[in-house]
């Protein structure tokens, strides 16, 4: 941290506001979180209304995620270079522009082209608001605030099948996105009064590992999504994957060449980091799952509104808060490995019950539990991977939790919606179900590699 950027810290009309500026921070990342869970309500009806194909309605969740996640290394590193605060500006102001603009979509490809820039601000701001959490709060204040931060994906679960039921039965999906704009021109009046001016540290951007990073993902997902009409097997679904992998082995080579790297290759060899990144890829992805299967199910299926499928996620989402509670309890007694192990084991279980039975009230007490799991899984992950990592590094262990949580949330839906193909077609149960399945499998395969590869002691504490 820059002398200057000490001077402005210690100043005492700053301490006053840092509670509550972490109030608006945490504002502006439940508006990103919220905007996943938010948009999934609405996707029937927006379907109906733009006639978009099954693709296309993957892929208006999946590319905000897509470039949400694959610059949000890019973003963490740009708030070190050119300072917190103007990225986080920067990026709410772009995220608002870009909502406007999304709920005027008339067709297909205005509406994809506002979600990826929506997903363009969002890798913006989030990382750099976590980067000035960092700095700002010291000692004990600074957990505290970082779990103030890990309790909001929750929290986003909850607020956004409400407010997606609400908006979608009520004036139209198009205010999904508009809702933003009012909430995202107050705060940034209200960041631009409380957030400090901190400085950056200079040098230079990755944009060509940026590149190869969003471009390889976006290959990745490409071919999950076709796998459903083309074949898991096919030319059309191995081509872009393969192409993707390739990529992917680009990118590691440029971090290790590259002057300013985007990420440290370094901290990806620490076990605790790799366990922590694969675990918020999976409690992620599966909690897609648990939405976008549910969100088609209650409305085909069941012939439910937007609004009665808002409210019967509520308990969805409130199990999601649930584990993260507990989840955050346990972890000081028990260890990340054994909270992990039991989430994803609970997890697991809820998918089985969701699949293996007809009645919606199963389904729904099924979803809750399977979110309960999630939620342990998610504390979890946070706190393995900044368990390895220095204070100095918290910028960019953000910036790597971050992008494989909005990776998971891409490769979720993606995979769901292929295995799901069928059902999201002729709208039939037993095909959706088939999705459930494939979740649950995924949870279980985890949770036993989180027996094999997760550290046994490691406390929220430990560094």
């Amino acid at each position: 941290m820059s002398d200057s950027a000490d001077q402005v810290l210690t100043e005492s009309g700053v301490h006053r506001r840092r509670w509550r500026m972490l109030a608006f921070l945490g504002i502006a990342q439940l508006m990103l979180i919220v905007d996943v869970t938010v948009v999934a309500l609405a996707l029937p009806q927006m379907g109906a209304d733009l006639d978009l194909s099954r693709s296309a309605l993957t892929w208006v969740v999946s590319i905000y995620a897509l470039v949400f996640g694959g610059l949000m290394l890019l973003g963490g590193k740009a708030a070190d270079v050119f300072g917190s605060r103007r990225i986080v500006l920067t990026g709410l102001a772009v995220f608002t522009i870009a909502s406007l603009l999304t709920g005027f979509a008339t067709d297909p490809s205005t509406l994809l082209a506002g979600r990826a820039l929506q997903g363009l601000g969002a890798a913006a701001m989030s990382p750099a608001a976590l980067s000035i959490i960092a700095r700002v709060f010291q000692g004990a204040e600074l957990a505290k605030a970082l779990g103030v931060w890990s309790a909001l994906g929750g929290a986003g679960a909850a607020i956004g099948v409400i407010l997606g039921g609400l908006l979608t039965s009520g004036p139209g999906w198009s205010w999904v996105f508009w809702i933003n704009v009012p909430i995202g021109a107050v705060l940034f009046v209200a960041l631009a009064r409380t957030v400090p001016a901190l400085s950056g540290a200079g040098g230079r951007l990755d944009l060509l590992g940026a590149a190869l990073v969003t471009l390889s993902t976006a290959a990745v997902i490409y071919g999950l999504t076709v796998a459903g009409d083309a074949g898991w097997f096919s030319f059309a679904t191995l081509l872009p994957i393969v192409a993707g992998a390739v990529g992917y082995a680009l990118f590691a080579w440029r971090q290790h060449v590259a002057r300013s790297p985007l990420i440290d290759p370094g901290m990806l060899t620490r076990r605790p980091v790799i366990a922590g990144l694969g675990l918020i890829f999976v409690a992620t992805a599966l909690m897609i799952a648990v939405f976008f299967l549910g969100s088609f199910i209650f409305q085909h299926v069941h012939e439910f509104s937007a609004l009665d499928t808002g409210l019967v996620f509520i308990p969805v989402a409130l199990g999601s808060i649930a584990g993260a509670q507990l989840g955050g309890r346990a972890i000081g007694r028990f260890g990340v490995r054994i909270v992990a192990v039991v989430g994803l084991a609970i997890a697991a279980l809820g998918m089985v019950a969701a699949a293996g039975f007809a009645s919606m009230t199963v389904l729904v007490i099924a979803m809750s539990i399977a979110s309960l799991g999630t939620g342990m899984t998610f504390v979890a992950s946070a706190t393995s991977t900044f368990s390895a990592v220095a204070p100095h590094e918290a910028g960019v262990g953000s910036g790597a939790l971050s992008t494989f949580h909005e990776f998971g949330a891409a490769t979720g839906v993606s995979a769901v919606s292929s295995v799901a193909a069928a059902a999201l077609a002729e709208g039939g149960l037993t095909e959706y179900n088939n999705g459930f399945w494939f979740a649950a499998t995924v949870a279980a395969v985890a949770a036993a590699l989180a027996v094999a590869f997760l550290p046994r002691r490691t406390s929220a504490t430990s560094q």
